[in-house]
């Protein structure tokens, strides 16, 4: 049974996350509907889940079926009835042993702000819009303070009996053309929320009303209340997905 890789990207605003859900529009729905009018029914793997509104420049699926598929025809096929919303722009056959999700080693999210006094409705789907002047000098001591292994607990939502211990390999802000504040950060995996949690806090530092060195002391609490809540999910996008 030949196992597959797609990579694809997509624009999130008119999906409610890319996990399948009853009576929505899903990012995962849509993509194991194409596939079963090509292979029949199959059951993707995913490298990571992601909320309603957040986007994807690289999101990596896979599945086994028990029939052998042409990846070039496969990716046109797919892109011809998902776009141009969703773009499989790579597929490839791959060892049985591959998933999409079990043999990535690292993921990359980036975190887009427009930090200017009027919103642009050209970037209403693609970035947070926040007046305030913001700190990037406070925003990046964030950043460098949550490098490592932590609990995350405090910027997460939790999941019954699942652990919030995560590693941070890099984290960092900066600035970038048209007024936009960037927050890159990778990590083995990252829990419910994480990132945008991470970004809400980071963007109250950078306002002056939290103390960026409290960072540390917030994450050992290991208690959500002690966050401030996350931000909006339009400005986030699974950048990047990375496999020996």
């Amino acid at each position: 049974m030949p196992t597959y890789r797609l990579d694809l990207s997509y624009d999130g605003a008119g999906f409610h996350g890319y996990a399948r859900q009853p009576d929505v529009r899903t990012v995962q729905g849509e993509l194991e509907a194409a596939l079963a009018r090509i292979a029949g029914p199959v059951k993707t793997v995913v490298a990571g889940r992601t909320d309603a509104g957040v986007h994807a420049q690289q999101q990596v699926v896979s599945f086994s079926v028990d029939r052998a598929l042409i990846p070039d025809r496969l990716s046109r096929s797919l892109t011809k009835m998902l776009g141009p919303e969703i773009v499989v722009y790579a597929a490839a056959e791959v060892p049985h042993s591959f998933s999409a999700r079990f043999s990535a080693t690292s993921r990359t999210y980036r975190y887009r702000i427009l930090n200017q006094t009027h919103p642009d409705p050209l970037r209403r789907f693609d970035s947070w819009h926040v007046a305030d002047r913001l700190d990037l000098e406070a925003m990046q001591q964030v950043a460098l303070d949550i490098l490592g292994e932590h609990n995350f607990a405090s910027f997460c939502r939790r999941r019954e009996g699942a652990s919030t211990v995560r590693t941070v390999l890099e984290a960092s802000w900066s600035e970038q053309p048209g007024n936009i504040a960037r927050f890159e950060i990778t990590g083995r995996a990252f829990c419910h929320q994480m990132v945008r949690s991470l970004v809400a806090w980071a963007v109250e530092a950078g306002r002056g009303r939290v103390d960026p060195d409290s960072t540390l002391r917030v994450l050992e609490a290991r208690n959500r209340d002690q966050a401030r809540g996350a931000a909006p999910p339009q400005g986030l996008v699974l950048w990047r997905v990375s496999y020996n």
